[in-house]
């Protein structure tokens, strides 16, 4: 799985401007080959940070995303920021859930009974 993390500051007269532009994306963009999610979020305490989170199950599926013309849009809102995109993509190989989260607490609680 591939996870994309593109954070962008916004110019806060552009805020709606570019809200509007990611939210009309997201629908369509979920419907692409590969992709497993995309969500837009706001900085809890900065209400000009964005964040869009997107899920890919194969490299080439990002990449044919990133070439696409979807993407350029993305890219075309760079004159709405007060700093140029930061894009971080992560490639995950493997992942744990809450049985790791059980076994960690049940280890804790059998040292702290010692």
């Amino acid at each position: 799985m591939i996870d994309v993390r593109i954070t962008m500051n916004v110019l806060p007269e552009k805020q709606k401007e570019l809200v509007q532009t990611l939210l009309s994306m997201i629908g369509t963009e979920e419907k692409e080959v590969g992709c497993l999610s995309y969500v837009l979020s706001r900085h809890i305490e900065d209400k000009n940070l964005l964040n869009l989170f997107e899920e890919w199950e194969t490299r080439e599926d990002l990449e044919r995303h990133i070439r696409s013309e979807r993407f350029s849009v993305l890219l075309g809102t760079k004159s709405l920021l007060s700093k140029p995109l930061d894009i971080k993509i992560h490639t995950i190989s493997y992942s744990e859930g809450l049985e790791v989260v059980d076994a960690i607490r049940r280890k804790g609680t059998s040292k702290k009974n010692s």
